[in-house]
């Protein structure tokens, strides 16, 4: 069994259906034996950005993301105090608090994230693109 953590682009499009999201992700996703989360931290994420303005063609997802996520089969990971704590201390460029989120997850659940994000692969995470 694969077991995938969604970052929060490849989450909504997969829900839209974009190309964006490459053929080998979408294949992964997409299989029988992948187990795929969806975070907290992309909940967050999605109903702030959309609340902001930036995901503006968001509105049904960001009304009930735990839902659109649970619709495609796929389980919420929510965020533990460890997650947190590791986030916290992780060093690097990166200072995006939602990145740091999920790459802290992805290290502690062992689970491969599936982003597009290369600058990712600094802290050794298991990417699928």
């Amino acid at each position: 069994m694969i077991r995938v953590l969604l970052d929060t682009h490849s989450f909504l499009w997969w829900l839209a259906g974009d190309r964006r999201l490459s053929l080998r992700a979408r294949r992964v996703v997409g299989h029988a034996t992948t187990r795929v989360w969806v975070s907290a931290v992309s909940v967050w994420e999605i109903t702030q950005k959309h609340r902001l303005g930036k995901l503006p063609r968001s509105a049904d997802v960001a009304a009930d993301v735990a839902g659109a996520a649970l619709g495609q089969g796929f389980d919420m990971l929510d965020i533990t105090a460890r997650h947190a704590q590791h986030a916290g201390r992780l060093g690097g460029a990166l200072r995006d608090p939602w990145d740091l989120m999920l790459i802290a997850q992805s290290q502690i659940e062992s689970l491969a994230l599936v982003t597009n994000e290369e600058r990712f692969d600094e802290y050794g995470v298991s990417r699928v693109w």
